[in-house]
């Protein structure tokens, strides 16, 4: 399938977000919650955090969308990603799972199998390492971060897609977004973003809220990591106010997001299918 087939252009999918307003419930760390939040309202979406195991199998059912993000993870939030998880599937609402830090300790390892494994996940975001750790190869994940280099992470992210059933969207210096029998490379984004910590929770999300509106999970992983890319280019160049360092960046990069939609702007010729 070609790109133009996909369809993925930024007004289109902006305008499909916006009409949609999609619930999207978001189990996720304690660090980036806020950031998670805002984004996705920045999105067109509304968000909602319900991580108490008590409730949230109820809540992500009545949700369009739902995200995983084990950045934190504890025993207890292993329990409620699988609760949320398990509902998620049993209510055709789209799973969107991002294995923070897999591959960096054998319990985040261990978790992370057990997501993608256990439940039915229809996009799998994660940086370049957290992608060839769970395709089963040798990466290097510090902390959360990954580190190293990875010449063949098309050909890791298609394997880990054949290996999850997922989507994989696999973000670092050019983004790929993989299924199990096709690599596209997403030309967008700024180095500043690495700048600012929950950068990869916020693409999570909006993954989430663009799989939640667009229902099909490669044209919202295509169109959703290229407009998240975009809107981090935009604030770089101060067209959403000018910023002095990564705090300023921050605040440019979230008005950017929800400012994208007048910016005339589109990324069709940002995204380029890649033989492997």
């Amino acid at each position: 399938m070609t790109v133009s087939e996909l369809d993925v252009s930024l007004s289109a999918t902006l305008d499909a977000v916006e009409s949609a307003e999609p619930l999207v419930n978001a189990v996720t760390n304690e660090v980036t919650v806020n950031d998670v939040a805002n984004i996705t309202l920045h999105w067109g979406g509304l968000p909602v955090m319900s991580d108490d195991a008590r409730e949230v199998a109820d809540m992500v059912a009545l949700s369009d969308g739902c995200l995983l993000n084990m950045g934190t993870v504890s025993e207890r939030g292993e329990e409620t990603m699988l609760t949320a998880g398990t509902a998620a599937n049993e209510n055709d609402v789209p799973l969107v799972v991002d294995p923070v830090g897999v591959g960096a300790t054998p319990t985040r390892t261990r978790v992370a199998n057990r997501l993608v494994s256990d439940l039915d996940v229809d996009v799998l975001n994660g940086n370049y390492g957290e992608i060839a750790a769970l395709a089963g190869e040798d990466a290097e994940v510090r902390g959360v971060e990954s580190v190293g280099e990875y010449g063949d992470i098309a050909v890791s992210a298609i394997a880990c897609a054949r290996e999850t059933g997922a989507v994989v969207v696999a973000s670092g210096e050019t983004d790929i977004v993989a299924t199990d029998e096709a690599a596209y490379e997403v030309h967008t984004g700024h180095e500043m973003m690495g700048n600012v910590v929950g950068t990869g929770c916020m693409q999570g999300v909006t993954l989430a809220v663009f799989a939640a509106a667009l229902d099909d999970p490669l044209r919202a992983s295509l169109a959703g990591t290229a407009s998240y890319g975009l809107a981090g280019e935009l604030a770089a160049d101060c067209r959403f106010g000018t910023h002095h360092g990564p705090a300023s960046y921050k605040v440019a990069f979230l008005d950017a997001v929800s400012g994208l939609a007048d910016s005339s702007l589109d990324v069709s010729d940002r995204i380029h299918r890649i033989e492997v």
